[in-house]
């Protein structure tokens, strides 16, 4: 069953270059414009905490996370049988996780994502195991 079905949870817009952040009910679906600079909002979730006005770092924080397509949903999709999903709260773990995407060749929304920057967190991630050499009983 899907987890925001159910719990009448309300969509997060924001506009970063105002650093404001408007809840939206699901339905219907339409544009949502910035009543201060007249720009489209950007969807940021449901699970989304936007930080105070003057929170200047903390707001380019949300704008990297943003601009890379991430949302702050802690149970991506639609929220069945997945694990709470990480996004960095500060600018050192911002630029922690820019390091380790160039090192690793990866993009930068991978590592965003990820808890530990340097090491692969999901099942998507990783590799798909070898299979299991069959015993010849002949």
């Amino acid at each position: 069953m899907c987890y925001h079905a159910f719990n009448g949870a309300f969509r997060h817009y924001v506009c970063v270059a105002c650093r404001l952040a408007f809840k939206g009910s699901t339905w219907p679906i339409r544009q949502r414009i910035c009543p201060g600079c007249r720009e489209q909002l950007v969807f940021a979730g449901y699970d989304f905490a936007a930080p105070r006005r003057r929170d200047t770092k903390a707001w380019s924080v949300v704008a990297t996370v943003l601009a890379e397509g991430l949302t702050y949903d802690h149970r991506p999709g639609c929220g069945c049988s997945r694990l709470p999903s990480f996004r960095p709260r500060t600018r050192a773990q911002v630029r922690v996780r820019r390091c380790a995407a160039e090192r690793l060749g990866l993009p930068l929304s991978v590592t965003l994502a990820r808890r530990d920057a340097f090491t692969s967190e999901s099942r998507d991630e990783q590799p798909p195991s070898p299979p299991a050499a069959k015993r010849d009983t002949t």
